[in-house]
């Protein structure tokens, strides 16, 4: 938890003096600190005691005094400074898309802007509308920002629930009395957001499970224990649900509040018209319980195979399964390589060999390095002579890995005119070339993304939408269009594994294996602990219908290479 309190501070300090105006390279410092330890998987505390804090890249002397000054005191005197200064909601209303801190602050200073409600109230009386260098399109973009900020805080990304779920199941498997657990619900189904955390427990002693788990070290406050279901409130205000079933019903449990609603109700209809039925507790031919002690048995007694979770949302997966043409979805263990990641060379934590160690402790095959080109000097993107000594080390590195390869890449910006950021004379050097948008969202994009498809040498469009799921809604584009195109040019899409974006979403990744693109996945993983978000692509690739097939990085590496685009 301290890893995440930490990281957050740090946040809150950079956008403070984003706020204030202050030297951009101070807030860079702290944002890459704040990175650093939101995706450290050691406990900052044990390293701390082990005097190895320094060892993190970007945690430097003064960052390093500040970490410790919180782990021995509990307090930060620059966070308390910079938020001192900022009254109301100021800090979090920096979250909201479209409001960048300049324009917050004017705002602030002109109009008294302290919380949302104030801006809300001057954004529709006109006020805003009438500061310098606003007008009606760029106040209707706030506008639409807050709705986005607010749905948003209404349901918790996929991370932080299943990060949070795993350490109460973890808590619970400690007690002897627990049989069998699991978390069900959004969460189980791999959504890409969540409500409330449930988790079933099947056990002896229900009434005792349930005070266990409302003494879980994480508890803020407890809402409910009774004698067979409690709830609790942890850190971020997450509400995580415990409900005791017998085990006779487990199976009938699971899968009920696994859910989805429109897959339960589907089921209940087939069951029905077999004349039994089917509820959280089991399935029944009148009083007589035929089914329900594992969710196997559920599904089989309505003549069909075990759906897998991330498929149930009544989207054809029933059908499909009635007449055996379910898909064999993809697996963590069919990934060989993860196909984007940063390194120090632009503005990763990570050296590039330390970044292909940990992918091969993965049991991976490869990795591509993608670095951000020139253009993007915000990530201190890479300038020709950088590059060409990346790639030598890179190929350095190599020939010390044995069964493993480093491949040559790129996140080659696509610019404004549809044109890339590197010539073809660069691009053809790389193994593998991912082109993306990161400026102008609104400026031709669909264009841009079709005439970027056109170049032999670019292999993928990265997170072809744009989205970050907590803070905005992503670029103006005709995704049709665009995967129209990628159809027509055999150019790769990916599917984004960084949880805040899983751009290409489920649907989308459906739509685009029915034209028969090809996906790619890759964490966009700006340090080692990064690697880790490969699970939430393949989920959302299983909530997608892919395939191994339908997945680049399911190939080997010289089966990869053979298939680029410009090798066709």
């Amino acid at each position: 938890m301290k890893n995440k309190e930490l990281a957050h501070m740090f946040n809150r300090i950079a956008d403070a003096l984003e706020f204030h105006g202050e030297n951009v390279f101070r807030v860079i410092a702290y944002r890459k600190a704040a990175r650093v330890l939101d995706e450290l998987s050691e406990d900052v505390v044990v390293l701390h005691k082990k005097n190895e804090l320094e060892s993190l890249p970007g945690i430097g002397r003064a960052i390093k005094e500040k970490i410790i000054e919180y782990l021995t005191t509990g307090k930060m005197k620059k966070y308390e400074e910079v938020t001192r200064e900022l009254p109301g909601d100021l800090l979090d209303m920096l979250d909201i898309q479209n409001l960048g801190p300049k324009t917050l602050a004017l705002a602030h200073k002109t109009l008294g802007v302290v919380s949302i409600e104030d801006l809300k109230k001057v954004i529709n009386d006109g006020r805003l509308a009438k500061l310098p260098q606003m007008g009606e399109k760029k106040v209707e973009n706030i506008k639409k920002g807050i709705e986005l900020y607010e749905r948003s805080r209404e349901r918790l990304s996929i991370a932080l629930a299943e990060k949070t779920a795993n350490d109460v199941i973890k808590y619970l498997k400690q007690d002897k009395r627990v049989k069998a657990v699991s978390p069900a619900g959004s969460l189980r189904r791999w959504q890409e957001t969540i409500g409330d955390i449930d988790i079933l427990v099947t056990g002896s002693k229900g009434q005792d499970i349930i005070k266990y788990f409302t003494r879980y070290p994480g508890t803020d406050r407890v809402l409910a224990a009774g004698a067979t279901k409690g709830s609790i409130i942890v850190a971020n205000d997450v509400q995580v649900d415990v409900r005791i079933v017998p085990a006779a019903s487990f199976g009938a449990a699971l899968q009920y509040f696994t859910g989805s609603r429109a897959h339960n109700i589907h089921l209940r209809n087939i069951a029905k018209a077999k004349g039994m039925k089917l509820s959280e507790y089991g399935v029944f031919r009148g009083t007589r319980q035929v089914a329900g002690k594992t969710e196997q048995g559920v599904y089989k007694i309505l003549s069909l195979p075990l759906i897998p979770p991330e498929l149930r949302e009544d989207r054809g997966e029933i059908d499909a399964a009635r007449m055996n043409r379910l898909p064999r979805i993809v697996e963590p263990g069919d990934i060989k390589g993860d196909l984007q990641m940063h390194s120090t060379y632009s503005d990763g934590a990570d050296e590039i060999e330390d970044l292909a160690r940990a992918a091969r402790k993965l049991r991976y095959h490869y990795i591509l390095i993608t670095d951000h080109s020139r253009s993007a000097r915000y990530a201190h993107g890479l300038d020709l002579k950088r590059l060409k000594k990346q790639w030598r080390e890179i190929e350095t590195i190599n020939k010390r890995l044995k069964r493993f390869r480093i491949l040559k890449g790129i996140e080659v910006d696509i610019l404004g005119d549809g044109s890339l950021d590197f010539p073809d004379r660069i691009l053809n050097q790389c193994d593998i070339v991912l082109a993306s948008i990161h400026q102008g969202f609104k400026n031709r994009v669909t264009e841009r993304m079709c005439t970027a498809m056109d170049n032999p040498y670019v292999d993928i469009i990265a997170h072809p939408t744009g989205r970050l799921i907590s803070q905005r809604e992503g670029y103006v584009v005709d995704l049709w269009k665009v995967m129209a195109k990628a159809a027509e040019t055999g150019t790769w899409l990916e599917l984004n594994a960084f949880p805040d974006r899983l751009d290409l979403n489920d649907v989308n990744c459906k739509a685009a294996k029915d034209m028969g693109i090809k996906i790619s996945i890759g964490t966009d993983a700006h340090s080692t602990e990064g690697l880790s978000w490969m699970k939430f692509g393949i989920a959302t690739a299983r909530r997608g219908w892919l395939e191994p097939q339908n997945i680049v990085n399911t190939y080997s590496v010289e089966k990869l290479l053979k298939l680029r685009k410009r090798r066709q």
